[in-house]
């Protein structure tokens, strides 16, 4: 015996530019506290070398002030990045951060 399932027919892929900028808002949004988490981290762990605040909790990589500035860059940029896609602009990147998958030969 042979039993066949028929199932609906979803909708098609879109093949259109910018298909997934809700997508990127919603990172864009999630990674925007994340920033600001890893700023008050810094300035915690700067203040506290400085004497001015309690003692800083975390040990390890994480426990320098230029670390948890680096991260909250990268995540300001990242988010600033998704942002300015998921509102209908290109995503546009330095040069330098631009990988290209293959060369130009191909």
């Amino acid at each position: 015996m042979i039993v066949r399932i028929r199932l609906q027919q979803g909708r098609p892929i879109a093949r259109k530019r910018g298909k997934n900028r809700h997508v990127a808002l919603a990172c864009a949004a999630l990674l925007a506290p994340a920033a600001l988490m890893a700023y008050v981290l810094g300035f915690w762990r700067l203040a506290s070398d400085m004497g001015m605040a309690g003692a800083f909790v975390i040990t390890g990589t994480f426990s320098h002030w230029q670390v948890w500035m680096a991260v909250a860059v990268a995540l300001h940029l990242s988010a600033s990045a998704l942002n300015r896609y998921g509102r209908g602009d290109d995503l546009h990147l330095p040069r330098i951060l631009m990988v290209r998958m293959f060369p130009r030969g191909r």
